[in-house]
């Protein structure tokens, strides 16, 4: 027989501000720090809540957990609820974008309006090549030289020229945690497909993508737009995956500028597409 289903995470929890909700879902192997640069600013004006998703930064992996979307979700339902928030304003970078879209689509009731960074609705060959390699050069090459390879596929190279400091953060952030929930989430999304779903979104959608991303195609951005109705598109030029911090005020912008825009009710159609 099979066993209890993993307990729900008890996620930790960046929270600023107040106002209309604002949840900021990190990508895998990250944490809610990804969106430093952005939740002051959003918090002048919004309520901001920024997790560390389970078994990534402060949060816990619960006893069971397979990284499954369910049990994902389950975490998110729990801490909205906690809060008393209503429907959320969900951002969603990378994989945390794949459970943004899941999210979205499983609880629509429970999402305002959606901002998908750097994402796709598919984890393609290609991700997950590029997941296969990471996983190889940790196991063959060890430690740094497996920080030095997601750095240079995460971010685009002269820019990563320029900001050598985050190597170096990098290097002593990512030696101290838990690789194992990384690697569990990464086998979990690697069959996710929503392609056949994402036209019954209708909460107000907003893309935007680095032209130069190394681990996720700007190809998928297009078809986000394509796909799901009335969608706003914006694409960033010498630009990699990592844009909350390679385009760090630019990211601050658009979010404070679609978040300022007139009240939309959730479910209602988005707005028109941009040329």
């Amino acid at each position: 027989m099979a066993g209890p289903p993993p307990a729900i995470a008890e996620l930790h929890l960046r929270e600023e501000g107040s106002g209309e909700p604002v949840l900021l879902l990190h990508g895998l192997g990250g944490d809610h720090t990804v969106f430093n640069a952005q939740i002051r600013p959003l918090a002048e004006r919004f309520h901001v809540l920024a997790p560390d998703l389970r078994g990534h930064g402060r949060s816990p992996t619960p006893d069971g957990s397979t990284f499954t979307f369910d049990e994902l979700e389950q975490d998110l339902d729990a801490l909205v609820e906690a809060r008393g928030t209503g429907p959320v304003h969900l951002v969603g970078l990378s994989a945390g974008g794949f459970l943004a879209l899941r999210w979205v689509l499983d609880r629509p009731e429970r999402v305002r309006s959606l901002v998908l960074l750097s994402t796709a609705a598919q984890c393609d060959g290609h991700t997950r090549a590029i997941a296969q390699h990471w996983a190889e050069v940790y196991r063959d090459q060890g430690y740094d030289a497996y920080v030095m390879r997601l750095l240079k596929d995460l971010y685009q190279a002269e820019w990563l020229e320029q900001h050598l400091e985050v190597i170096d953060h990098a290097l002593a952030t990512l030696r101290g945690q838990d690789l194992r929930a990384a690697v569990q989430w990464g086998l979990a999304v690697r069959n996710f497909d929503v392609r056949n779903r994402i036209s019954q979104i209708r909460a107000p959608t907003s893309v935007a993508h680095g032209m130069e991303d190394r681990v996720i195609d700007a190809s998928h951005a297009r078809f986000l737009r394509q796909a799901i109705p009335g969608t706003e598109l914006k694409l960033f030029p010498f630009t990699g995956h990592m844009l909350p911090v390679e385009r760090a005020e630019e990211t601050t912008r658009l979010l404070l500028e679609w978040l300022a825009r007139p009240p939309r009710r959730p479910g209602s159609a988005g707005p028109a597409p941009s040329p």
